[in-house]
């Protein structure tokens, strides 16, 4: 019988995936026009019109040996190349086809990178409210995960917050912006305020300490705010990217990690990446995937109905008494428990048929998620409950 902590790992759901499911159920029972869902970061904005062309246009190549068949470990060469240009124009940043490994989607390269990093003892530093998938990823690679507690005045980067947690055993720190779940968006003074203490620590501790840049919302940025590109900032950056959230196109795992030249170790890092992927068995990212992403790397999301979903939200809940955290990117928002932990408010907000995750998972106690990227009818539908909620209290 197996008795390890794959097992244990596997038999303990996500909370989200959890409340997700139980919303599943719901809409099965009720409707899915009664039951008010905020638990999951799935993009409700169609992927455009250009990927779509792109997709049809793939399937009818005669081809299909090439269409279906594997490509480079790496990635296909043409796909890299494409992405490459795009990333040079964008962030005049010398990105080159052979700096970009081709993965299955963000985790995979966040796995891949970590697991290229990791030397004995390494420990990873991660900021509150994280992606709750980071400890799993550390654990799992054989990291010590290092925790800097979340600074909820207002959710930033504070780099008088972290320094404290640096040791000769810091291999890297993982920055996701724009965030998940609190949707900040660190400013370009903080990011910079970042990389002078990661070289003064690099210099102190006698080897380069790495930073991951976690990018799947990089952009979906709002109010003229801008997501700077961490690279053009701290040269020891590598970048995990997604187009599951640009482009929407969760389902098609497709992202890659970018080890730029300017990285410390960059050949060797790089070829650990890969070596890491292959380890895993994340070689070969889906090849039809690849081939949309070389159409369509430069188009940019329309982040209209995402914009007009938080300010809704984050106007009537406000109004209502919440206290929410105001998001100028990514597609979620924080609220504070009213009343009780987050835990209990969620199992409240359960009576009211509302969904929302409570965030002790993403390092964060005391709040929530609301994910925005829902319909906007679902949100004028759920106003009043949430208002009745509030009211009615524990």
């Amino acid at each position: 019988m197996l008795v390890n902590e794959m097992v244990q790992l596997g038999a303990k759901r996500s909370g989200i995936r959890e409340l997700f499911e139980y919303g599943l159920r719901k809409k099965a029972e009720i409707g899915a026009e009664n039951v008010f869902d905020f638990s999951i970061g799935n993009p409700s904005v169609p992927a455009p019109d250009a990927v779509q062309d792109a997709y049809k246009a793939i399937a009818a190549r005669k081809d299909t040996v090439k269409v279906h068949g594997y490509t480079s470990a790496t990635g296909a060469m043409s796909v890299r190349e494409a992405v490459a240009k795009n990333l040079d124009e964008r962030f005049h940043c010398g990105a080159r086809a052979q700096n970009l490994f081709f993965t299955c989607g963000a985790a995979p390269a966040l796995m891949s990178t970590m697991k290229a990093m990791r030397v004995e003892g390494a420990e990873f530093i991660i900021l509150a409210p994280y992606f709750p998938e980071y400890p799993t990823f550390i654990n799992a690679v054989g990291g010590k995960v290092v925790v800097v507690p979340a600074n909820t005045t207002d959710f930033d980067l504070h780099v008088e917050d972290v320094e404290p947690y640096f040791t000769e055993h810091t291999q890297a720190i993982i920055i996701n912006s724009p965030n998940n779940p609190s949707g900040v968006v660190y400013k370009k003074e903080a990011l910079e305020a970042l990389a002078d203490l990661l070289r003064k620590k690099s210099a102190e501790f006698g080897h380069p300490i790495y930073l991951i840049a976690d990018e799947p919302y990089r952009e979906l940025v709002f109010d003229g705010y801008e997501a700077p590109f961490i690279p053009n900032i701290y040269e020891n950056t590598v970048v995990c990217y997604s187009w599951s959230k640009s482009l929407s196109l969760p389902g098609e795992r497709i992202g890659y990690v970018y080890v730029p030249d300017r990285c410390a170790d960059s050949v060797d890092l790089f070829n650990a990446v890969a070596g890491s992927a292959r380890a895993l068995g994340h070689i070969c990212a889906p090849t039809t995937s690849q081939y949309i992403v070389e159409q369509c790397c430069g188009l940019m999301p329309d982040i209209q109905a995402y914009d007009e979903n938080r300010k809704t939200l984050y106007e009537a809940l406000t109004g209502f008494g919440y206290t929410c955290v105001y998001p100028h990117g990514a597609f979620y928002m924080l609220i504070k428990a009213p009343f009780g932990t987050a835990l209990e408010f969620s199992e409240r907000a359960k009576d009211f048929n509302i969904l929302v995750p409570p965030c002790e998972p993403f390092g964060c106690p005391g709040y929530l998620r609301l994910s925005t990227c829902v319909s906007h009818e679902m949100i004028l539908k759920s106003l009043p409950a949430f208002k009745a909620l509030i009211e009615a209290g524990l």
